[in-house]
Formats: C-alpha cells, structure tokens, sequence
C-alpha cells in the first residue's frame, strides 16, 4: 500500500509538469512566432528560445534523475534523454532553426546586412558564444572594469606566464576602441605591456621594465627602464595599421600577438617659462627637457 501512494505521488507529479510543459509548446503557431518577432525583434526571440531550450535540458536531467529513482524501485520507464553533449547540440541546431526562421522573415525589410549583425551573437554556436563572453570576461579584467569571474582568473595567470591568452586581450584592447573597449591603465598595466612586448618571465638584464602605462585606442605611453636608460624615457607607440608613420625618428617594433607598432622615444626639446624681472618686464628661463613627439596621424581621419 505504501509503496503504491508513493507511486501515484509520482506519477500525479510527472504528469502536471508534463501538461504545464506541453500545454504552451503545443499550442504555439508559425504565426504566433512571426507575430512575437515583429514585435520584439529577432534578437529577443531567439535569446528567449535560447533560454528555454536550456530550461528544456535541465528538465530533461530531472526527469532522468527521476526515471533512474523510478528504475530502482523495479518500475519500467522510457529514456528522457542522452548525453549532456547530445543535448547540447540538439540545443544548438535549435536555436540555428529559431536564427535561420527570422532571418527569412526579415531579411526582405532589412537586407543582408542587417541579418549578418542579428546573426553574429550565436556565430559559432554555444561553443562561440562561450568563448566570446570569456574574452570580454577577461577584457573587463584587463581594463578594470571587473574582476572578470573566471575569464579575469585565466587572464592573470596567463599574463604571469606571458601567455598566448593574455596577449590576445592586450592585444584586443590595445588595437580596439577605447571609448569602447577600455584602456589598460594602473598597476597591471606595466605587467601587461611587458608580456605583450614578450618580456613576461625573461630575467635578462637588458629586458626593459614600464610605469605608468596606458593601453588602448591603438596607442601605447609609458615610462621604459632599461639599461640604456636607467632612469627611465617616455616612450610613445602606435598601431601601424592605424596611424601613418611618424615624421621624426622612430623603428618598428612587432608585439607578441604579431601586430606591427611605430616607437617612439622623447627627444631633447628646449622648453622656456616666462617670469617677471625686477623692473616689470618678462623674461624666460630656458631649459632642455625630454618630450614625445606628437602623435602621428591616424589613418582614418586624413
């Protein structure tokens, strides 16, 4: 008797969930659908199908849980699902039907190009979804714009070492937008500059150290230490890809992830400051001190 009330618990309870489940999913229609994109947009259907598909899988591994309690009780059930894997790719080409549906609703009204950029959030599946939110993860890190969870801790480790990891979201934030992206500023600037320039982890006397470092926009400033320059020089770099070689000297310098920079080094500049003689008139005491030069110009605003 007891184990039969515990029985009909359990099937009264599997049999609710499945009609709160299945009531809604039965009863939408295409038109229902094309209404709710027109409204909403396409990108808050799909993230909403998103989200529901992974509500789908986590109810599927209760009703596993459920079936292997049910199974150890010696009662006879069907196979709710497979693997976590097998399900994440039946989530994926789901939420790939959702995307290629309102791309062919809306790509007659909004034309190609609009469907590229509503489609660029799910690029690459849930694979690339995760990885792109690991790397802005780690950009927040970088730039101080949080701690970055996760992708904050693989960023700092990987910097340490002078990873390939780090260096590609130095790389994103010193090549980026900064009014976008952020600039890397503070006390992990220095340790950032040194592992994108390939200097994390070389106790080489002749490697140089930075201060006061700024990172992003597709320049680099800081204070360079070396033994050329014990007591340190202002160096100034610049994107190649984004700014036209500079007048004044300069070399090329190529940073960690490949990417091409113009460098600069202050030079000797005569600098005057005014001042009052005894007899009223002005007068200027004239100094050599070290400055950059000025930036050179950016290739997109000539």
């Amino acid at each position: 008797m007891k184990f039969t009330y515990k029985f009909f618990i359990i099937f009264l309870l599997l049999a609710i969930i499945m009609t709160l489940f299945s009531l809604p999913a039965f009863a939408i229609t295409e038109s229902e659908v094309q209404q709710q994109v027109d409204s909403v947009g396409r990108e808050s259907v799909t993230g909403n199908v998103f989200i529901w598909i992974l509500c789908a899988i986590g109810f599927l591994k209760i009703s596993q849980k459920i079936d292997s309690f049910m199974s150890s009780l010696g009662i006879n059930v069907g196979n709710t699902g497979g693997s976590m894997l097998a399900e994440a790719l039946i989530a994926t080409r789901g939420v790939a039907a959702i995307t290629s549906m309102g791309n062919g609703h809306m790509g007659s009204s909004k034309g190609a190009s609009s469907n590229t950029t509503q489609n660029s959030f799910m690029q690459g599946g849930l694979a690339g979804v995760v990885g792109r939110s690991f790397h802005n993860s780690a950009i927040k890190n970088a730039t101080g714009n949080g701690s970055g969870g996760l992708g904050g801790k693989v960023f700092s480790s990987s910097m340490n070492k002078g990873g390939g990891f780090a260096n590609r979201v130095i790389g994103s934030v010193a090549t980026g937008n900064a009014s976008s992206t952020g600039t890397i500023t503070g006390e992990k600037a220095s340790s950032a500059l040194s592992s994108y320039m390939g200097y994390a982890g070389n106790e080489n006397e002749d490697v140089p150290t930075y201060s006061n470092v700024e990172i992003g926009g597709g320049q680099i400033t800081a204070t360079e230490f070396s033994s050329e320059y014990p007591d340190g020089i202002s160096i100034g770099m610049y994107h190649a890809d984004k700014y036209q070689e500079p007048n004044e000297d300069y070399t090329t310098v190529t940073s960690a992830d490949g990417v091409k920079w113009y460098k600069q080094y202050a030079t000797d500049v005569v600098e005057s400051k005014p001042y009052k003689t005894p007899d009223g008139s002005i007068a200027y005491n004239e100094s050599i001190v070290k400055k950059l030069p000025d930036p050179p110009k950016r290739k997109d605003k000539t």
